[in-house]
């Protein structure tokens, strides 16, 4: 019963930036009590191998998150906005950097201080579980779409999560902010920076897509963007299937 609880709170929070659940404001209120650290752009949080000694929520700003391969190339594994966890770990350091994108201000708070505080409110501990759930979860999601998806899907892909992200609906034009560069979102796609800027042009030129500016972009047709981009991850639950399409030449 406890394993299905943790699993239906992942499931409903596969998107944490969406909203917090009624029950999630004891960990909310943790991290609010906690002073606020602001980084400047480039500037990281911890890296890869430090000790884990410290939970931290993003309070402003966006984090990239990267790994560094055995070849000295970098991998980007994910991006951090306001209200969602960094620093989960199963291990005693952490496995990736975590990078400020634009200027961020973050709330730490130690492991001592939460385990502490899991044996005064019970509550707290399958709420933090639920947040690893999620994390394995977007893992898994994210290998599907490197090892399934073309180029084109993959960008899709990746604006429908950030418009969903930013709470879009289907029949909807969405804003979506992008602080990252072209080179983060290519690391993390697994392609080229000519490749994404190509994807781009392609999804404006149908007329999916608008560009507003390097680091902004409105989805016209997110039904049209979100039918490319497969179902990966239906925000409405888990699906097993992908069904892929493709623009026209």
């Amino acid at each position: 019963m406890y394993s299905s609880h943790l699993t239906s709170l992942a499931r409903g929070a596969a998107h944490p930036a969406f909203a917090l659940q009624s029950n999630e404001l004891t960990l909310e209120s943790l991290f609010a009590a906690q002073p606020a650290e602001r980084l400047p752009s480039g500037a990281a949080a911890f890296w890869e191998g430090d000790p884990a000694t410290h939970l931290l929520q993003v309070a402003e700003g966006c984090l990239r998150l990267y790994r560094v391969l055995g070849d000295g190339r970098r991998a980007v594994i994910g991006f951090r906005f306001v209200g969602e966890l960094i620093g989960i770990s199963c291990y005693g350091s952490y496995s990736y950097t975590a990078e400020a994108v634009t200027h961020v201000r973050i709330r730490r708070i130690t492991r001592t201080r939460l385990q502490a505080r899991e044996q005064e409110i019970p509550e707290i501990r399958p709420l933090v579980m639920a947040k690893m759930f999620q994390e394995m979860d977007a893992a898994q999601r994210h290998i599907i779409v490197l090892g399934q998806l073309g180029a084109e899907e993959r960008v899709a892909h990746f604006l429908v999560s950030a418009a969903m992200r930013m709470g879009g609906e289907q029949g909807e034009a969405v804003l979506i902010d992008l602080p990252m560069t072209r080179l983060d979102i290519a690391d993390y796609l697994g392609l080229t920076i000519e490749t994404v800027c190509r994807a781009m042009s392609k999804l404006k030129h149908h007329g999916i897509i608008a560009l507003d500016g390097r680091h902004s972009v409105t989805v016209l047709r997110l039904s049209d963007l979100r039918s490319m981009a497969g179902d990966v991850d239906d925000l409405s639950g888990f699906h097993d299937q992908c069904a892929l399409a493709q623009l026209p030449n």
